[in-house]
């Protein structure tokens, strides 16, 4: 089952209580203390234009553990080459624009709409969101962005990533990993490329496990 939510009281329901395929709310609004207590709690935003604010709470959760990385050898060529500058915080906007204008395959729009992009703004203002940037030439080719959680601000909770060159976003995840900041990197959705570097799924009480340690 799901539940509806409205404007005026900030709450969610267990997320045990989730549909099979991870709905858990329909509703409420993206004000930052609701985003904050969503995370928190292993739920997240995922909508577009045409539906209201639809809350997910996935029963088992496609993860990355930094020290689990694989790196390939064309990756680690490319990292050797220094044809990219990497950077952290100084671009935010401009990443989370570059995630919601990039096409997607088999995707005809944006989830990323206006609303959701003034919302992870605040919360990059209010430090519980964080951007990689991927530059080439001092031009933005690349990066991703993501919310800060955890008892410890230890879990990354990735939001999207895009790229405009090839390997952009990989080198972003792969510089995201190697900051030693993060235990664990939320992925949300399930890819090959992402499990060719390591990212696997593990159950949603072992996520929220890790959440609250």
């Amino acid at each position: 089952m799901f539940f509806q939510l409205d404007e005026q009281e900030i709450w969610f329901p267990d997320p045990s209580l989730a549909e099979s395929d991870g709905l858990l709310a329909v509703g409420g609004d993206l004000r930052i203390e609701r985003l904050e207590l969503a995370y928190e709690h292993g739920i997240f935003p995922w909508y577009d234009e045409e539906t209201p604010i639809l809350w997910y709470a996935p029963h088992n959760r496609f993860v990355l553990f930094p020290d689990e990385l694989r790196i390939s050898k064309s990756m680690r060529k490319t990292m050797k080459s220094g044809i990219f500058t990497v950077t952290c915080n100084e671009a935010f906007e401009e990443v989370i624009k570059g995630c919601a204008q990039t096409p997607r395959k088999e995707q005809s729009g944006t989830w990323i709409t206006s609303d959701m992009q003034h919302a992870y703004i605040n919360l990059h203002k209010k430090g519980r969101a964080n951007s990689i940037e991927i530059w080439f030439e001092n031009n933005l080719c690349g990066g991703l962005y993501g919310v800060v959680c955890g008892n410890r601000r230890h879990v990354f909770c990735g939001e999207s990533m895009f790229s405009i060159m090839p390997n952009a976003s990989k080198l972003a995840l792969i510089y995201l990993c190697q900051l030693k900041k993060f235990e664990l990197i939320d992925c949300q959705i399930d890819s090959e490329h992402l499990r060719s570097m390591g990212a696997r799924n593990i159950s949603s009480e072992s996520y929220l496990e890790i959440l609250h340690t």
